[in-house]
Order: C-alpha cells, then sequence, then structure tokens
C-alpha cells in the first residue's frame, strides 16, 4: 500500500512539473502559431513568398516568443514583477546564444521571478514609509541586470550546448529511423495526462529548433498526431458496448476535429490493453511521416486535424494526411481485436475505468470535506455556496477539456435564467474569486489543493451533461 501511495505520488509530482511547463507555453500558443503561418506563408519557399513580411520569421522566433515565455513563467510564479523580472534575465540568455532560447525561458524566467519573490519577502516591514515604490522598482532593475549579464556569460552558452546535445539525441533517432520507438514512451504518457509535458516542455522546443533550419519538424507530430485515438474511439463505435458505445461517436467529434485528446484517455483506461493499439498507431504515423519526410512548420495545438493540416507546409499535404489516415487504421485494427477478443464492456466497467482516473492521480477526489463527488450520487445543495456569482471550470491546460466543460455549463445557467458567470481557467491559474470549481474527477485533488476554500464538484465524464443539469438545478432550487 505505502508503494503504490509512494508511486502515485510520485506520478502527481511530475503532473504538477508538466502543468507547469504547459502553463509557459499554453497562454503564448497564438504567438507560435502566428509565427508558423508567417513562416508557411511567407517564406522563399512558402506559399506565397515575400521578403519583406518574411523579415518577421527571425525576429519573432529568437527574441519574441522565447521572451513571452521567459515573462509567463515569471509571472506563474510571482505574478506581474515576477513576470517582468523574468523576461528582463530571458533577455541575457537570448543575446548569449545563436539559437532559440525557449529552454533558457523556461528555466530562467521562474528562477529569476523565485529569487525576486524570496527578496520582497525577506524586505517585507523593513522599508521606510514613503521608500517603497523608490527600492521596489530599483531592487527589481538591479536583480535583473544582474541575472541578465550572468545569463548572458554563463547560462545561455551552457543551456545551448545542453540543447544541442538533446537535438543531436534527436537527430540520431530520426537518422536512425528509431523515432518510432518514441511512441511506446509517449502514448502510455498521455493516457496518464502528461501529454501537455511531453508536448509542450519536450518535443515543441526541440521541434522549433528543426524548424528554424529546415522549416519545419516532424516532432510537432509525434504527440499531436490524432489518428492513434481516431482509431480506438471508432473501435469502441463499431465494437463496443452499453455507454462506451453510445458516447464514442460524439468523442470522436471532440478528439478529431477538436483536437481534446484527452476525451479518448477513459476509454483506453476502460480496457488498458488497448493502449497497444495507441502505440502501433503512434508508431505508424511517425514512420509514414519519416518515409514522406514531411513535418510542421509549429506545433499545432490543440492536436485538431484543422490545426496540424494549417500548419503543414507546401508539398507536404499528402504524407500528413496519410499518416494521420494510417495511424487510424493501424489503431482501429489493433483496438478491434482487442475489443472483440475480451468480454463486452459494460456501463459498471466505465464508471470503474473512469474512477481509475483519480487514482492515477494519487488522491480520490473525495479526500477534501468540501468535495462533493456527483459520479454515483446527485449533488447535495446544502454545501453549495449561498449566493453563487462564479463557477469555473478547470482542467490541467486551462484551454481544452475546461472551455469544453464551461460551453455546456454557460448555456445551461443562461437557460435556467441565473445570473452566474462561468469560466474556464488552468488549475495552476485559478482566481480566488471562485464560488464553485467544476473539474474531472482526476484533477479534483489538485484543484482542492489550489483553491481549498472553494465549493469543489468531481464530474466523470466530460459528455455527460445531465451532472450539469444537476448543478444548475440545484442552483435554481437555491435562488
Amino acid at each position: 500500500m505505502e508503494q503504490q501511495q509512494a508511486k502515485s505520488g510520485f506520478r502527481v509530482k511530475v503532473q504538477h512539473f508538466g502543468s507547469f511547463l504547459s502553463g509557459m507555453i499554453m497562454p503564448n500558443i497564438g504567438a507560435f502559431i502566428a509565427w508558423g503561418l508567417i513562416t508557411a506563408l511567407f517564406i522563399p519557399t512558402g506559399w506565397w513568398p515575400n521578403e519583406e513580411i518574411a523579415k518577421l520569421v527571425d525576429p519573432m522566433i529568437k527574441y519574441l516568443l522565447p521572451l513571452l515565455i521567459g515573462y509567463t513563467g515569471g509571472k506563474l510564479v510571482y505574478d506581474t514583477r515576477g513576470g517582468v523580472v523574468g523576461a528582463a534575465v530571458t533577455m541575457g540568455a537570448v543575446v548569449g546564444t545563436s539559437m532559440p532560447m525557449f529552454l533558457g525561458a523556461m528555466i530562467l524566467g521562474p528562477f529569476a521571478a523565485w529569487l525576486m519573490k524570496k527578496f520582497d519577502k525577506m524586505m517585507e516591514g523593513k522599508i521606510r514609509a514613503g521608500f517603497e515604490m523608490l527600492v521596489n522598482n530599483f531592487s527589481a532593475g538591479i536583480l535583473a541586470g544582474i541575472l541578465a549579464v550572468v545569463s548572458l556569460k554563463t547560462i545561455g552558452p551552457a543551456l545551448q550546448a545542453v540543447n544541442t546535445a538533446m537535438a543531436s539525441g534527436v537527430q540520431f533517432l530520426i537518422d536512425n529511423h528509431l523515432l518510432p520507438l518514441v511512441s511506446i514512451l509517449v502514448e502510455p504518457g498521455k493516457v496518464l495526462f502528461l501529454n501537455n509535458a511531453i508536448n509542450q516542455g519536450v518535443l515543441a522546443p526541440l521541434g522549433i529548433d528543426q524548424a528554424v533550419s529546415t522549416g519545419k519538424s516532424i516532432l510537432f507530430l509525434v504527440e499531436t498526431n490524432p489518428g492513434p485515438g481516431l482509431g480506438i474511439l471508432l473501435a469502441y463505435t463499431i465494437f463496443g458496448s452499453g455507454t462506451a458505445r453510445q458516447t464514442a461517436p460524439g468523442a470522436i467529434i471532440i478528439q478529431f476535429l477538436g483536437g481534446i485528446h484527452e476525451i479518448y484517455f477513459p476509454y483506453v483506461l476502460m480496457k488498458p490493453a488497448l493502449i497497444i493499439g495507441a502505440i502501433a498507431g503512434g508508431m505508424t504515423g511517425i514512420i509514414t511521416f519519416n518515409l514522406f519526410n514531411v513535418g510542421l512548420v509549429a506545433t499545432a495545438s490543440p492536436g485538431s486535424i484543422f490545426a496540424i493540416l494549417a500548419l503543414t507546409p507546401r508539398g507536404d499535404y499528402l504524407g500528413i494526411i496519410c499518416g494521420v489516415l494510417f495511424a487510424t487504421l493501424v489503431s482501429f485494427a489493433v483496438s478491434a481485436v482487442v475489443l472483440k477478443t475480451s468480454k463486452a464492456t459494460d456501463d459498471a466497467e466505465l464508471k470503474t475505468a473512469e474512477q481509475k482516473m483519480a487514482k492515477m492521480k494519487g488522491k480520490k477526489a473525495t479526500l477534501a470535506s468540501a468535495v462533493v463527488s456527483v459520479t454515483d450520487a446527485e449533488l447535495a445543495t446544502d454545501g453549495i455556496p449561498v449566493g453563487t456569482r462564479k463557477i469555473i471550470f478547470a482542467c490541467d491546460a486551462g484551454m481544452g477539456s475546461s472551455a469544453m466543460g464551461a460551453s455546456v455549463l454557460r448555456n445551461k445557467v443562461k437557460k435556467a435564467g441565473l445570473d452566474i458567470e462561468v469560466v474556464n481557467f488552468a488549475i495552476a491559474q485559478l482566481p480566488e474569486d471562485a464560488d464553485i470549481v467544476v473539474t474531472h474527477q482526476d484533477l479534483t485533488a489538485r484543484a482542492t489543493e489550489k483553491l481549498p476554500k472553494a465549493y469543489h464538484i468531481s464530474v466523470d465524464n466530460f459528455l455527460n451533461s445531465h451532472k450539469y443539469d444537476e448543478l444548475v438545478q440545484n442552483l435554481a432550487d437555491q435562488k
């Protein structure tokens, strides 16, 4: 038991770290896509070559994007003050290297903000009245200046060496046709909700380095390929049973078109052997992409087929489509065999599989007394805060499943005539003014830890909107 708890605790720590990495990248995805589109359209080999517009490509990748990451990382640690210091220190690493310093930004931004936070804590109550602004501004400026020079002279070159070594390792896998083996780690990691950590924290920075030199990178397709998940959901649609079969078609739309891959994770947990289908599909996709020598110009987030095609360079469409298609077919074939040779899946198994997700986070959703699970019972009205004004739907990154859940809740709240704001956030950025926080049951423990004073509700499935009906009905009855 203790060994299992230790493993679960380690998994939670890894997921926390992955969530932090994702928190630095995800808010800036729009800027990455902007750079990718400009690159795909206006560089000499793009769709509409334009020498003047193409001048944006190099400054954006070398200066704008690393500084945005450094600022965001600093802000996560110490709000705007930390963000400003983090961006200033990141500039040192940017100038001290000849390559895009994303790794440096992800390290230096949070670290500089942490030092600033510690200094302010140390000086708290020791500054004479009237000198607060002077001390605050100069302390931030001096610390940022010193760290920027240090990063310019030492940290920048050191990180460039590390980055070069990592890129060489990835290139070794590509040159020796071993990159498909990465799927053995990536696909199980995705099901454990490490998809953001894998893609945004590892593959995206390395892929951008490749894209700068070659104009595209296959690494942008390793985790974002929707084919493996699509194959599993198609197998459930045809060979599944009960609730799993009924909900799979809707999940296909959300996963393949909307790019929210988390929607198919419970289906894999329901039949763990299906991870073989996901791995086989992922490996097939990478092999196909390699054979066609294709890649994307920037990371596709979310992993929607529309986002992937939008970031496909000219001449690579056939290879990209074939890679997604073949990954889907192989994943479907393997998953179909698994489903047909195993015992039929009923609704009870689906609930059991979804409940496993909470354990995989290392904690049950019922650890805190403020948490109410609606998996097997209706909501209790006596615990809901009186005068609820704000409901937050939270997920790991704050842009995928949380946006979908918030949209469903928002429509139901509006139809009920309730004057309640419904928004979506990343768990790491939950605001203090939230009255009710709704999360998937595997994330409720983390949300409770982040915002213990709020009323937390865990739901078992993004598609089971009747759970939201219970919440809205209770709010209406209370009103």
